[in-house]
């Protein structure tokens, strides 16, 4: 069954995400990396800490080696490229999340984070965070563009799930 919640909120990932690039593309390069009151300093800095988040939690569960990168690091600096990068990533999470099977979902899995220090924790609970650090840092971004003249999209899932 939890399959069937992280192929959800796999989707209601890639559809948020959609809606907060698409609204993103309607302010210059200027008002995207403008240094805001925010942890990752701006619009184009917190979306590349997601996609930075991102490729470190799936080269994790799909057990590749896990490339040591600053979360801070801007991983494109050009707009359109990094939106380019967010659609293939998209794609990946999504079918991370189809080919999900119970065993794999109730196992643990040992990590070392960007400190060096040795984890292991339920992937169950690791899958989550993994949504949930998506949601936690578009919500960053949906409050920094409150602070332009652009209106944030709505992201509430029930109204992007079923619209």
């Amino acid at each position: 069954m939890l399959q069937k919640h992280f192929q959800m909120l796999a989707r209601y990932n890639t559809l948020a995400n959609h809606r907060i690039y698409d609204t993103c593309t309607l302010l210059s390069d200027v008002e995207l990396k403008r240094v805001r009151p925010a942890f990752f300093k701006s619009i184009h800095g917190t979306l590349n800490h997601i996609m930075v988040g991102d490729r470190i939690w799936l080269s994790r569960f799909t057990g590749q080696e896990t490339p040591f990168i600053k979360l801070d690091t801007i991983l494109y600096e050009d707009f359109a490229e990094l939106s380019a990068a967010r659609t293939l990533e998209d794609r990946r999470i999504e079918n991370f999340a189809a080919n999900l099977t119970e065993e794999f979902i109730k196992g643990t899995l040992k990590y070392v984070n960007n400190q060096g220090k040795l984890y292991e924790d339920p992937i169950e609970l690791l899958i989550t965070h993994f949504f949930n650090h998506q949601t936690h840092h578009r919500g960053q971004i949906h409050d920094m563009l409150t602070q332009t003249e652009i209106a944030p999209p709505v992201l509430d899932m029930h109204r992007i799930i079923n619209p």
